[in-house]
């Protein structure tokens, strides 16, 4: 069952939602309940990269509403930033006060290691230790994996080291992998206003919509396509097909939807913007941060950048040297790259210019 509300009261449609959705019977007193919001970097929500904190204000009346008093926010944000910041500049403090729910920076956490089809992969403990864990991500595009949602979500409880190793091994199949380690209780999805190209945001596509499930690959296999792409077009979902992570969006699936006259008026797709610049770019084994700030610098110069030059970018590319453009510590390498790990998208853009 996937249930969707639309509506500009953040708060209220969060909290209506989970009225018609299923989540009761999914919760039982005395839970010690997570929520893991997407705090990628600190940003306010309305560039379309992290989680509004009314969402998780609608989630938190809710459950207290229903008997659940042991909450907490748990979030380590994306390499290169600081989740205490996160917290502070997204809007979050404030429900600490209001609500007494504490934050808490998994980056002071301690990792436990487990194991799925040969990967190992180390996962905060208090992430491990809930015993209900509400995953709330923004609807985005990604610059890699095309589509970041509830399954990507869940690198926000892993360490910073753990997030660049998962680019080396190909990001799919560890992303997979992951949600099979951690289980999720529930999903609900930031629909308000996504950025459908980069996860990093800036260019936040309106949509006033909350949406939730019990099944992360269920719910993330019906988001992408509300973005505009078909299932096989996400790689880490035949991964997740294969460890048997669920059911991929059908007519069969049981949809509920509240106050469909507040629909966006037409059907919101992602402009792909990445992917016209994916035959100018060499990536191997690149970190999501590192790639979305190229391709951020490449659209912002209008298409005049490389001059005929590939644009290297990756963790694969260290100890080497090339004639290519590099981006990033990665390709210090190279006769000319950008340092910086990551660089950001404004230094990638004078490099091209000069």
């Amino acid at each position: 069952m996937i249930a969707i509300n639309y509506g500009k009261d953040i708060t209220k449609t969060t909290f209506d939602t989970l009225i018609a959705s299923d989540i009761k019977t999914y919760l039982k007193q005395g839970m010690k309940v997570a929520i893991k919001p997407n705090l990628v970097k600190p940003d306010i929500a309305s560039n379309g990269a992290t989680t509004h904190p009314e969402v998780i204000e609608g989630i938190i009346q809710f459950l207290k509403e229903n008997g659940i008093q042991n909450i907490s926010i748990i979030e380590n944000s994306a390499v290169g930033y600081c989740t205490k910041q996160a917290y502070k500049v997204c809007g979050y403090e404030t429900l600490n006060k209001k609500y007494n729910v504490p934050l808490i920076d998994l980056k002071d956490d301690k990792c436990v290691t487990l194991n799925h089809d040969g990967i190992d992969i180390k996962i905060f403990q208090k992430a491990l230790d809930a015993d209900f864990l509400i995953n709330v991500p923004v609807l985005k595009g990604h610059s890699q994996t095309r589509l970041t949602c509830c399954l990507k979500n869940l690198k926000g409880c892993i360490p910073q080291d753990e997030m660049k190793r998962f680019h080396t091994l190909g990001l799919h199949k560890p992303i997979a992998a992951l949600n099979v380690l951690l289980k999720t209780g529930y999903c609900v999805v930031d629909s308000i206003c996504g950025d459908l190209s980069f996860e990093e945001g800036g260019t936040p596509v309106e949509a006033n919509r909350i949406i939730t499930g019990q099944n992360p690959f269920l719910v993330d296999s019906y988001c992408a396509q509300l973005i505009g792409y078909k299932p096989q077009e996400i790689e880490y979902f035949s991964y997740g097909k294969k460890y048997g992570l669920g059911e991929l969006y059908s007519q069969d699936t049981k949809i509920v939807e509240l106050n469909s006259d507040c629909k966006p008026l037409a059907s919101v797709n992602s402009n792909r913007t990445a992917d016209k610049y994916r035959s100018l770019i060499k990536e191997d084994s690149a970190c999501s941060v590192c790639f979305a700030a190229l391709i951020h610098a490449m659209h912002r110069s209008g298409g005049n950048f490389s001059k005929g030059k590939k644009v290297c970018i990756g963790q694969g590319f260290r100890g080497k040297s090339s004639d290519c453009l590099g981006i990033g510590n990665c390709t210090k390498g190279f006769n000319s790259f950008i340092k910086g790990c990551p660089p950001k998208a404004a230094d990638i853009l004078s490099f091209f210019e000069s």
